[in-house]
């Protein structure tokens, strides 16, 4: 197995598109009421080797204390951090983080969920991949209940972790799988899957905003957890962009949390349902949809 490894990286070699790719990244990172998960995952952020990059906080509905919380942490972090808010009626992933797209500036957007924690190269391997005319998926690692209450609680940095560790972990059960947070040269294989949506989260996924803005965004339709992600793609590949694998370069951990409520699912899946059989491109309820004026200061209702 060893020897195919070896073979594999002595035969591709990752293009750096990202090199001509020197404009400012968004990172969008959605949260509701888990301030102890976002935490650690702002510090995963601070971490970045690369630092060209700004932070806007997704907030569906958390609770007046996060953002005092948020608040006193942005004090101390080095990049600047807008956090955009709408009142709870629910889960609307999709509608907070159109609002954040439009409080962005960057012409790359990478889309990171709040319990999400990536490791210290994780904006600079998206910056490598992004290629006009292409998104790219991420992969994670799945931390235990055990794993994750340790970790928060005692504040401790799991992006830092060396690969003894994991592996360790790994046998005691601790996480999933290891395989996301290996780093493998793949090339062309990064595109095998080029016009596919099924298996992209985006919990991990980096979308050029010229792109977003062609599809209108996120459908702010879709309301209950589920498949508004999935809706997101199914249009930007028929718009013609295509999917670029991120797998071994850009993993992040996921911090365990309950299963969300999925009453919302069947009704969600007859509406991805109705976006595959019509054809189109635009989201019902996307960009256009919301007041840009509304995203104008920190916090502020979207």
């Amino acid at each position: 197995m060893q020897g195919h490894i070896h073979l594999v990286i002595g035969i591709f070699r990752e293009v750096n598109f990202g090199r001509a790719m020197s404009e400012q990244i968004s990172i969008i990172v959605t949260t509701y009421n888990r301030m102890n998960a976002l935490n650690a995952v702002l510090q995963g952020l601070a971490r970045q080797n690369d630092r060209g990059f700004q932070v806007i906080i997704a907030d569906d509905g958390s609770d007046p204390t996060a953002h005092e919380t948020l608040q006193a942490r942005a004090a101390h972090f080095e990049l600047p951090i807008k956090h955009v808010w709408h009142p709870d009626r629910g889960f609307r992933a999709g509608e907070i983080r159109n609002c954040a797209i439009l409080a962005s500036h960057g012409s790359y957007c990478i889309f990171l969920d709040g319990d999400c924690i990536p490791r210290p190269d994780f904006v600079a391997a998206h910056r490598r991949l992004a290629e006009p005319g292409w998104f790219v998926t991420g992969n994670r690692v799945l931390l235990s209940r055990e794993l994750t209450d340790r970790v928060l609680a005692k504040s401790a940095e799991p992006a830092l972790w060396g690969p003894r560790k994991w592996v360790s972990l790994r046998r005691q059960r601790g996480i999933n799988r290891v395989a996301p947070l290996w780093r493998l040269p793949l090339g062309p294989l990064r595109k095998l899957r080029a016009s596919a949506s099924r298996g992209a989260r985006s919990c991990n996924l980096a979308i050029w905003r010229g792109d977003l803005d062609r599809v209108d965004g996120f459908d702010a339709t879709y309301s209950g957890w589920g498949l508004e992600d999935s809706d997101l793609l199914i249009r930007l590949l028929r718009a013609g962009v295509r999917r670029k694998d991120g797998n071994f370069a850009t993993g992040v951990i996921h911090l365990w949390h309950p299963e969300s409520d999925r009453s919302s699912l069947a009704e969600n899946q007859r509406r991805l349902d109705e976006v595959e059989r019509a054809g189109r491109v635009r989201a019902v309820a996307g960009l256009s949809r919301i007041d840009p004026s509304a995203n104008t200061a920190l916090p502020r209702q979207c």
